[in-house]
């Protein structure tokens, strides 16, 4: 019941606030400019379906590859690490032996 309050609330005061907002004529000239814009986009796409798929296939396509980059990228500097810490952890071991000795 909360979440839907929540939810509710920030809803009314979104709208409230564009509602409010609109009360400036820049505001209002931006808004029309760009649901122009919206506007030509959609119409554009409808007329060109095939279009609208290629390109949403060719964002995916390139999210799928700059996140694989970040992943390899991730997963090398971890490996490094790794590296890092076996050569002070083994060095650190051996001056311990020598020590003891």
């Amino acid at each position: 019941m909360g979440k839907r309050k929540l939810c509710l609330g920030l809803l009314i005061g979104t709208i409230a606030g564009g509602i409010l907002s609109l009360l400036d004529r820049d505001a209002r000239n931006y808004a029309k400019s760009k649901m122009t814009d919206v506007k030509s986009g959609s119409s554009y796409y409808m007329k060109r379906p095939s279009e609208a798929v290629k390109g949403a296939k060719d964002a995916f396509d390139r999210f799928n590859t700059t996140f694989t980059k970040g992943a390899d990228n991730a997963i090398n500097a971890l490996e490094q690490v790794e590296g890092t810490l076996e050569q002070f952890t083994n060095k650190s071991d051996g001056e311990e032996l020598n020590n003891n000795l």
